[in-house]
């Protein structure tokens, strides 16, 4: 009786200590770490998403969200803050894709998990590997461009311009070699590429004011990489007196472009609402903070990885895949200056 009793006792105790271990684990501190503030996604619906996710999932989980602002040196200084700070994980949207590697090798020598997020760090596999699958999106936004010019009845070896995004983001090259097996396999031939240093609006509203004034006419639709540069690409074709502006192509589904797609003025758009990626990125944390592995379903630079497939939204969707699905209200979009435009589409508030 007394030996079953210790037994007892000692068994009580050993899962105390367990149970107290498990505690700790589930109560650490993770980084959420993003890029820059070029597209307004990360402060919109990124970390919020992420914050939520962390809540439901790990309540007692302390959450560190910094920004890098397209600086690396920036990103650095903030990867070493919260590995100061004891973080055990740390959510990682690169600002240069080859400088994370670096990143990647300290942080995992001291023992801490790195989950790339959205763009990928292909020279250093990280613990993991999560975002939407970003050649196929570049693949969709292309194709949907080309079927359309050829239901417009756009001639075969017209020209197009393609936009990429930031030469330093692995995730744009993904998204560029999509492009560019969907425009290489059409019959429309491209006139110009550009690479947009940090995915900059500006820069890509600069590039395409010049290639206007170069081709001129010519240019019958634009593969822009994402609404940021699609942005600018239609305020370079509407500040030349161009119309009708030609079809422009973009990812992301930011408000402004929503609202340019219902205007007509941007043909389409990816719709992949970040808090898709978000809560798998929170899901993978909590797993490597209980000391689990996270299964992969797939893999990527070496990296177990998830990649989530979008969908792409035109002025014909957009009501279905935008509104109807709850990703955004009427009245975040059909402000005054869309609320006509809004209606002939049956999006009311």
């Amino acid at each position: 009786m007394k030996t079953r009793t210790s037994i007892a006792a000692a068994s009580a105790l050993i899962a105390g200590l367990l149970g107290g271990a498990a505690t700790a684990q589930e109560a650490a501190t993770v980084a959420f770490l993003m890029p820059d503030q070029a597209s307004t996604r990360y402060e919109e619906h990124d970390f919020p998403g992420f914050e939520a996710a962390m809540k439901e999932l790990c309540a007692e989980c302390t959450v560190i969200y910094q920004n890098a602002n397209a600086d690396v040196s920036l990103q650095q200084q903030q990867v070493n803050s919260v590995i100061a700070q004891g973080a055990k994980v740390i959510v990682l949207d690169p600002v240069d894709s080859a400088a994370a590697a670096g990143l990647v090798q300290m942080a995992q020598s001291q023992g801490i998990k790195i989950i790339a997020y959205d763009r990928p760090i292909p020279d250093v596999p990280a613990d993991y590997y999560v975002s939407f699958d970003n050649e196929g999106i570049g693949a969709a936004i292309a194709q949907s461009l080309v079927d359309h010019l050829k239901a417009s009845g756009v001639a075969a070896g017209a020209g197009v311009l393609q936009i990429n995004g930031s030469p330093t983001d692995a995730a744009a090259g993904l998204i560029r070699d999509g492009i560019d097996s969907s425009l290489d396999g059409s019959e429309y031939k491209t006139l110009a590429e550009y690479d947009t240093p940090d995915w900059a609006p500006p820069k890509a509203q600069e590039w395409t004011a010049g290639q206007i004034t170069r081709f001129g006419a010519e240019i019958t639709g634009i593969v822009a990489a994402n609404d940021g540069t699609a942005g600018g690409a239609i305020a370079a074709l509407k500040a030349a007196g161009v119309d009708p502006v030609p079809p422009v192509t973009g990812n992301d589904a930011t408000i402004a472009a929503l609202q340019l797609i219902i205007a007509g003025d941007q043909y389409n758009t990816i719709s992949k609402p970040s808090e898709i990626v978000a809560r798998a990125a929170a899901e993978v944390a909590v797993t490597f903070l209980k000391s689990e592995t996270p299964e992969p379903k797939t893999t990527l630079y070496n990296t177990p990885s998830e990649l989530f497939v979008p969908a792409v939204v035109t002025r014909e969707n957009i009501k279905a895949e935008i509104f109807d699905k709850g990703i955004q209200t009427a009245e975040q979009i059909c402000t005054a200056d869309y609320a006509d435009a809004c209606a002939e589409l049956g999006i009311t508030q």
